[in-house]
């Protein structure tokens, strides 16, 4: 796909999912307080994609469900150890990624990928918006609700890095392509660091919004 294609959203699967963890001052503040020097890197399985409607399913091997809402990036070329200043010429645009994560499962594990790759934990959508559209990506708000009540509220500019920061630094470590998709990680307010922990539960329904972007809405089944 060229940068000056249009991706249908209906058919729409990128060929990596890469996750930054651990980079919104807000959501640090909420767990230890321990600041990375460089970003925290992940990735999740393309099986874990759905779309805005689709149910997510409840795994039987957790017991702590979460949300996190996520401004992603949809890459528009070939992108190999670009410089910050280049990093617009090889962005397609932007969407909204819900990063579902068993909790226990990846505090018990040491590790993510498995907790973050059962397959319905990328709920992604409701469209791609052009980056001619979002003149500046550390502009916008971002809220998460459960069950109409808001969890998650803030803000892209509380990002620790910044997005043309950890598009320039991930280019260096791997060949984006286009199609690839690179989540930014996530505000304060998810279950697991807040009062009560309220993890997901079935029957419950999830949205993230994102300002510019809209709404994706998926239910826990």
């Amino acid at each position: 796909m060229s940068a000056g294609s249009r991706f249908d959203m209906k058919t729409y699967m990128p060929g990596k999912i890469i996750c930054v963890g651990m980079n919104y001052v807000s959501h640090i503040k909420e767990q230890d307080g321990r600041f990375p020097s460089k970003p925290v890197l992940f990735a999740k399985s393309n099986n874990a994609i759905i779309k805005d409607g689709d149910d997510i399913i409840y795994p039987s091997q957790t017991k702590e469900l979460d949300y996190e809402v996520e401004l992603a990036v949809v890459i528009g070329r070939k992108a190999k150890n670009i410089y910050e200043s280049e990093v617009i010429d090889y962005i397609y645009g932007y969407t909204i990624m819900n990063d579902i994560t068993a909790r226990d499962l990846q505090k018990e594990e040491g590790q993510w990928y498995r907790a973050k790759s059962f397959d319905t934990f990328a709920p992604v959508g409701p469209k791609i918006v052009p980056k001619s559209e979002i003149e500046n990506p550390q502009d916008l708000w971002l809220k998460s609700y459960v069950n109409g009540e808001l969890r998650q509220n803030g803000s892209t500019d509380d990002m620790i890095f910044k997005v043309f920061e950890l598009i320039s630094f991930i280019s260096r470590t791997v060949t984006l392509e286009a199609g690839d998709l690179i989540a930014t990680g996530t505000p304060a307010g998810v279950a697991a660091f807040t009062e009560g922990k309220k993890f997901l539960q079935p029957g419950d329904e999830v949205i993230c919004e994102i300002e510019k972007i809209g709404r994706i809405t998926n239910r826990v089944v």
